[in-house]
């Protein structure tokens, strides 16, 4: 018998209308989800699906038009972020919800560790201890110590993005939304930042990902599909097993299958 997931969001009855003077387009149409506590999330679609719309309507980046957001993190009890108010709304992203996106808006003027310092500080008051779990988040993604005072330009486009996941981790989040993550680079830091999410994953974070990808989309373990506002329908995956073409690979025949199964679902879906 498998164990019930625990329940941390729920979206239901979900709408977002954007106008545009007389015309109005309903990019999300009574959605209901709920995202549970460990899964790695991806939400796929054809462009215009609404899947950028529904991760910043979760994450509290945006207000849905219609329909509440409730988070049940750790210890506290259910909490309907759709009613508060921005203020509100920005002390609890702060606290509970990280985020990544595909440009890594990272500021120039400040160094790799203080563009992570920057958002550790908006909740932490121990600077010192704050500046100690940076500098382990940062070597855990594979950036030197002797980077650490680098500015972004001095940084290549992978590293950049490294220090940006960093960035959304920082805080200790519920969960780490990420919109088209690896959108911006090459094959080789695509699969860097993926084997980062995968690695922050096995180590209990919840992550809801966008993405285009088949590549970046088999790292989750339940994939939504998006269509037209909708959800069309889902797979449960089971965990991430590895490159499917590595011969290396001890689960090959696992990751082969998974593979195997997230193309054919996409296909049902049309995409």
């Amino acid at each position: 018998m498998s164990l019930q997931k625990e329940t941390i969001l729920i979206a239901r009855d979900l709408s977002k209308t954007f106008s545009n003077g007389s015309v109005q387009q309903h990019v999300l149409k009574n959605l209901n989800l709920s995202i549970y506590k460990g899964d790695f999330t991806v939400i796929m679609g054809n462009s215009g699906s609404g899947k950028s719309t529904l991760l910043y309507a979760l994450s509290g980046m945006d207000r849905p038009s219609m329909g509440t957001i409730t988070y049940h993190a750790d210890g506290e009890k259910e909490t309907e972020i759709s009613t508060f108010s921005n203020d509100k709304l920005a002390l609890f992203r702060r606290s509970h919800v990280g985020f990544v996106f595909q440009q890594n808006y990272l500021n120039d003027s400040m160094s790799a560790l203080d563009n992570v310092m920057v958002c550790g500080l908006l909740k932490a008051t121990d600077r010192k201890e704050l500046a100690e779990r940076a500098k382990r988040l940062l070597q855990s993604v594979e950036i030197e110590e002797n980077d650490f005072r680098k500015f972004p330009t001095q940084m290549s486009g992978g590293q950049q993005q490294r220090v940006a996941v960093v960035r959304g981790v920082i805080n200790s989040p519920e969960v780490l939304f990420a919109d088209e993550p690896t959108g911006a680079l090459n094959s080789q830091n695509t699969e860097n930042v993926l084997n980062i999410l995968s690695n922050l994953n096995n180590e209990g974070q919840s992550i809801v990902m966008v993405t285009h990808t088949i590549k970046a989309a088999e790292r989750g373990n339940r994939i939504i599909y998006l269509s037209d506002g909708v959800i069309s329908d889902e797979i449960d995956l089971g965990p991430y097993a590895g490159d499917y073409k590595d011969e290396s690979n001890p689960n090959l025949e696992i990751a082969k299958k998974r593979h195997q199964n997230l193309k054919n679902f996409l296909q049902d879906m049309g995409w």
